[in-house]
């Protein structure tokens, strides 16, 4: 079973940030704010779950393959929202 959410949190990470949020308590254990949680759901959501991970398995540190990892989900994140501007631009010329 978590090999099948961590599937589809990689598909659909806003669809994995709200069953985390309905079902258990990690946003509350890994941000001491909720606005953390809802700028990362609207934003960067794969930046918001590799934190997430980070801070509940590593005792609130960033560090080693954590941080790798954060760094690959900001480029995700970003390579999303290039890619919709990208689109957009190319509709809007033809």
């Amino acid at each position: 079973m978590p090999c099948l959410f961590v599937i589809i949190a990689a598909f659909f990470p806003r669809l994995a940030l709200i069953v985390i949020a309905l079902m258990t308590s990690w946003f509350s254990a890994a941000f001491n704010t909720r606005l953390w949680p809802i700028l990362g759901f609207i934003f960067m959501p794969y930046t918001t779950l590799a934190c997430m991970g980070a801070m509940l398995n590593n005792n609130h540190t960033v560090s080693g393959g954590w941080l790798a990892m954060i760094i690959v989900a900001v480029f995700l994140d970003l390579g999303t929202h290039g890619g919709s501007t990208r689109r957009w631009q190319t509709r809007r010329t033809t």
